[in-house]
Formats: C-alpha cells, sequence, structure tokens
C-alpha cells in the first residue's frame, strides 16, 4: 500500500509514534527532498536508512506509475517536508494514480500546519476554507479575491514572507480593511507567532518585513457582504454574456435592492484591474 505520512510541521517532538514506528521499519521511502528526510531521520533518532526517493512538483506525475507498481509489492511510506502530503504538497497524482490503479492508500495522521493555524487564529472554525498560496501576479491575485470576497467561511491561505505585506494589502482591498484576520508565524517553532487585527492593520505591520513560514487565517463574510459579492458577481456574468454593463447593473440593483452606481462601478473596476482577463 501507499501510507501517506504527516511530519512536524516545526517541533520534532510533534512526531507520532506512529510516525516513529513507519520510518523505522520503512524499506522505500518516496519524500520531497531527500535531505530534510535524512535530517528527520537523524532528529528523531531513527536507525533504519531506507531507500529514498524524491517526489517533488517537479516529477510527482512522471514518477506516479512508477511507483504505484513499486507499492504494489511493498509498502511505500510518503512524506513531505512538512505537514501531510498532497494538501499543498506533492503526492496528489500519486495518490490519484493509485486510486485508479487499484492500490490502497491509507495515512498517518499527525501535525498540519493548516488546521493549527486556524485553532490558534481566534476566529471561527465551524466552516473554514483552504486556498493554500495567492497568485503572485496583481490581476491574476485580485480576481480570485473577487471570488473569494462574499465567502462566509474563514479562509486560510499560505504566504511567503517577502510577498505577506502585498497579499493582505490586497486582501484588506478586496475584503475590507476591518475584515479581523490572524498572521500565524514559525507554528510549533521557537519564535511562534501569531498576530492579531483587520486586514489592513496587519498589512501595515508586515512592511517592516516578516521571516518564517506563514498561515494568514482570515473571517468570513458578513451576510450583507455576502450578498453585495454574490450580486456583482452576477453583473459581471450578464456583462459577458453580452449585455451592456450598465444595463446588468441595473438589472441586478433591481433584482437585490442594492444600488445600481454602487454595482456598475465595482463591476467596472473589477473589469479594469491590472492583468484583468479581456
Amino acid at each position: 500500500m501507499i501510507i501517506l505520512a504527516a511530519t512536524p510541521i516545526g517541533n520534532l517532538g510533534d512526531a507520532s509514534a506512529r510516525l516513529r514506528e513507519a520510518l523505522e521499519g520503512a524499506a522505500v521511502v518516496a519524500s520531497e527532498d531527500t535531505r530534510v528526510t535524512q535530517r528527520l531521520l537523524a532528529g528523531l533518532g531513527i536507525a533504519n536508512r531506507p531507500r529514498l526517493i524524491a517526489l517533488h512538483e517537479h516529477n510527482e506525475r512522471q514518477k506516479a506509475h512508477e511507483l504505484v507498481e513499486l507499492a504494489r509489492g511493498a509498502d511505500l511510506l510518503v512524506l513531505s517536508d512538512a505537514g501531510m502530503p498532497t494538501v499543498s504538497d506533492p503526492g496528489f497524482p500519486l495518490v490519484q494514480a493509485a486510486v485508479a490503479g487499484g492500490v490502497e492508500v491509507t495515512a498517518i495522521p499527525g501535525p498540519s500546519a493548516v488546521i493549527t493555524a486556524l485553532a490558534v487564529s481566534g476566529l471561527p472554525t465551524d466552516r473554514f476554507g483552504f486556498e493554500g498560496f495567492l497568485p503572485r501576479k496583481a490581476g491574476e491575485r485580485a480576481r480570485r479575491l473577487a471570488e473569494l470576497a462574499g465567502d462566509r467561511r474563514t479562509l486560510v491561505f499560505f504566504e511567503a514572507p517577502s510577498r505577506l505585506a502585498a497579499s493582505l494589502g490586497a486582501l484588506a482591498d478586496a475584503f475590507g480593511p476591518e475584515r479581523p484576520a490572524a498572521v500565524c508565524r514559525e507554528l510549533t517553532k521557537l519564535h511562534e507567532e501569531v498576530r492579531r487585527g483587520g486586514l489592513a492593520e496587519l498589512a501595515s505591520w508586515a512592511e517592516a518585513g516578516v521571516r518564517g513560514e506563514i498561515c494568514i487565517v482570515v473571517g468570513g463574510a458578513a451576510a450583507e457582504q455576502a450578498d453585495a459579492a454574490g450580486a456583482l458577481d452576477r453583473v459581471l456574468a450578464l456583462a459577458a454574456s453580452g449585455t451592456r454593463l450598465k444595463d446588468a447593473a441595473a438589472l441586478v440593483a433591481a433584482e437585490s435592492g442594492l444600488g445600481k452606481r454602487d454595482l456598475y462601478q465595482a463591476a467596472l473596476g473589477a473589469r479594469t484591474a491590472p492583468d484583468a482577463a479581456p
């Protein structure tokens, strides 16, 4: 079978007994970075030295069939550098191939940056969505956030330190400057920090520079924001199908009770954003 194993996201003390047992007995390990796996084995005091096969974003589709065939004859342990494989990490194409090929897939649960950030954020946890990394290009990022602005669930994002301030600024523009959020940095590590506040406040704080592995957790939209975002989506959809933008805004305003001018200006802004689709 194929065994997806969660590894510590920072503190080696979070390694489960099942993970240690699997590492001690594994003959073959497919890992995101074999050097990181070697350090993990040494850090946990694992004497076993399994055969290590690199499985990363650049080769995972090519390697999937080979690894599935290997797993027909022996258990294959799959690791990412931190957290659970397949969750914003390599492994999904391998699981797809295994399911299609009738090879059993199981998991050793454990640390997750997404769930840890959500838990400590102080924001609602009953409904949430994970969005991974935002697009790097400003226009693509703005379009993605426009789609999410009305989502009433708490949202979790990953972000690189060098792009944190820009992403928080884009979130503030799309969701509103006062939308509550938390920046969770270096979770489970020595310099763990959780910074909470409105999106604009957090964007200003991040301008000075932030280091480490980062999760952004953002509160969901209020009901009226969700309605406005849905109405904007409908205006843009009508315009894309050939309706004049002013006419589309007037129609949706009549349906929703929202202001025609506000809808028109919001739709115009969405269409003329940098890098906007033609």
